[in-house]
């Protein structure tokens, strides 16, 4: 079994830029849970999960602030 197939592109920065999204998107799922704000709750969602499934480190960067922002005016 090769390792390297299993592991695919994976670099460290798109291992930081998940951890740092991933993180943000926890937050905001439970604070939209706790104030019962489904928008938020959907942007935080999408921020936990959707760097599983992106593997250009400028379109995780990119998509990640694009939903930071978006959970930022959700919130309100």
């Amino acid at each position: 079994m090769d390792i390297g197939a299993l592991i695919g592109s994976v670099s460290l920065s798109n291992i930081i830029g998940g951890l740092i999204f991933s993180g943000i998107g926890m937050v905001a799922l439970a604070t939209g849970k706790q104030e019962m704000n489904v928008k938020l709750m959907l942007v935080g969602a999408a921020l936990t999960v959707y760097c599983f499934f992106v593997d250009s480190t400028l379109l995780l960067y990119g998509i990640g602030t694009a939903l930071t922002v978006a959970a930022y005016y959700a919130r309100e």
